[in-house]
């Protein structure tokens, strides 16, 4: 089968899903809405826009890259396009009519973007009237599609999953697990985010919650991991406990088990989410969670089981639950019990034959 993989840009998420296509017996061609600098893996053919880049401001621009869609569909002629986000690359397929679609939902696209405006949500439901099959990385998402009139038999929902041999307890050589003794926090209780500095992450709630805590238990430090537009308001937040606190800044993916490995609780703090591979990452490496109580993280996460949850963009909630977390003597079987889960359910190697 010849498939055209069409995303947005070039994120680690991306690589995963062609490194994966690369391994099968597919004639797999990539394409990248917005420019970056691609690094397809072998086996996958990089394709480029015929006539350059379009220019996605304003609609000019779209009419552009629906025309130049339109010729690659027709010259490599495919058998099929796998395209998302929503309202990006599958959007432009189903403007350009090439078939059949594939439409692959990256959670935000439909849980937080369709709902910004009524042109998003009309983009959103005219992809989904095109869609042949709906990709959901959980049930949330899946039930949103459903809103929109799209049939539940072609929808298609498995958590992306992580690498188990990768993202494990055992990983402990890892780069980075010796960071704690770097760091001088070998006897502190760590805290780690590694959500994106943006408000839909709200990683400024856990810096708040960090703050009311500073005064409660000495031993608490933060990892913080990651950037984004909100970093002077988070620097802001926790300058009174700026020597508690370890900002990493971005981390590459081969140091990323090791970070997990150097902290006693990782934290979500999320206002949405599809499956979280963070969460799914944190779990895997048999890390205790402590994750918002969006719907998508309550099909992950059972209080007293993995973890818990605290109320949503509440920094009291989720001061109270570090306190609680940080002094449970059953910190080591929510560990085991992650990793069970996350071996059970989130085994990339496993969901990604559901994609094939």
């Amino acid at each position: 089968m010849r498939l055209l993989y069409f995303t947005e840009a070039d994120s680690p998420h991306d690589q995963r899903f062609l490194r994966a296509l690369a391994g099968t017996n597919h004639q797999v061609y990539a394409l990248r809405q917005k420019a970056s600098q691609p690094k397809a893996p072998q086996g996958i053919i990089e394709l480029s826009w015929p006539d350059g880049q379009p220019d996605w401001r304003c609609w000019d621009g779209w009419k552009n890259g629906r025309e130049q869609l339109r010729v690659i569909c027709q010259n490599l002629r495919l058998d099929l396009i796998h395209a998302g986000p929503i309202q990006g690359p599958a959007l432009l397929t189903a403007l350009s009519g090439c078939q059949p679609l594939v439409t692959m939902s990256w959670g935000s696209d439909i849980l937080v973007r369709a709902k910004r405006s009524p042109w998003m949500d009309f983009a959103t439901k005219y992809v989904l009237e095109y869609t042949k099959v709906f990709l959901a990385d959980c049930q949330t998402v899946a039930d949103e599609a459903k809103t929109y009139g799209f049939p539940e038999e072609a929808i298609v929902q498995f958590p992306w999953g992580v690498d188990l041999d990768r993202f494990s307890p055992d990983n402990g050589r890892s780069p980075g697990c010796d960071l704690r003794t770097s760091l001088g926090w070998g006897d502190n209780f760590v805290l780690l985010c590694n959500r994106s500095w943006r408000p839909i992450y709200g990683v400024d709630v856990l810096a708040k919650a960090f703050v009311i805590n500073l005064s409660k238990n000495d031993r608490l430090r933060l990892l913080l991991v990651g950037n984004g537009p909100l970093s002077d308001q988070i620097h802001n937040i926790l300058e009174p406990a700026a020597e508690k606190v370890h900002y990493m800044g971005k981390v590459q993916p081969e140091r990323l088990p090791g970070v997990y490995c150097a902290a006693d609780l990782f934290i979500s703090p999320s206002h949405s989410d599809g499956s979280s591979i963070s969460l799914l990452e944190a779990m895997a490496c048999g890390r205790p969670v402590l994750v918002s109580d969006i719907p998508s993280n309550q099909e992950w996460v059972e209080s007293g089981e993995t973890g818990d949850l605290f109320t949503d963009g509440n920094s009291q909630s989720l001061a109270e639950k570090i306190l609680a977390l940080a002094s449970d003597p059953n910190l080591e079987d929510y560990g085991r019990r992650a990793r069970a889960l996350a071996e059970k359910r989130a085994n990339w190697n496993e969901n990604f034959q559901k994609l094939l």
